[in-house]
């Protein structure tokens, strides 16, 4: 179980987007890494370049949400609406969830 999943609601810690929130859109687990929503734009220039029946793609700047690193977001908690560290816990089924170590409630 990550500590940090899809569809949370996270603040950036460091870096040049240092405060602001997002929600998660994807959890790279493998690179450790997290793409956020409107955190972290970055730019790219693409080529004209020719596309299927004899059409041409124009030049282009597309922006796009790049990687941010996990441990340069935090949680921010559902009651408190701050930033938490997390916690694991078995609940009365036995399932293993995740608490805000803040406030002590349970995290979807």
């Amino acid at each position: 179980m990550q500590r940090v999943q899809q569809g949370d609601l996270v603040e950036v810690i460091a870096g040049k987007d240092k405060g602001l929130r997002g929600e998660v859109v994807r959890v790279l687990k493998s690179k450790d890494r997290v793409i956020v929503n409107g955190v972290n734009i970055m730019k790219r220039h693409r080529k004209a370049r020719p596309a299927p029946g004899g059409q041409q793609i124009p030049a282009q700047i597309i922006e796009f949400e790049a990687p941010l690193h996990i441990s340069n977001v935090m949680l921010v908690c559902p009651v408190t609406d701050e930033r938490t560290r997390v916690g694991y816990r078995f609940n009365e089924d036995g399932y293993k969830v995740r608490y805000s170590k803040k406030s002590g409630a349970e995290i979807e």
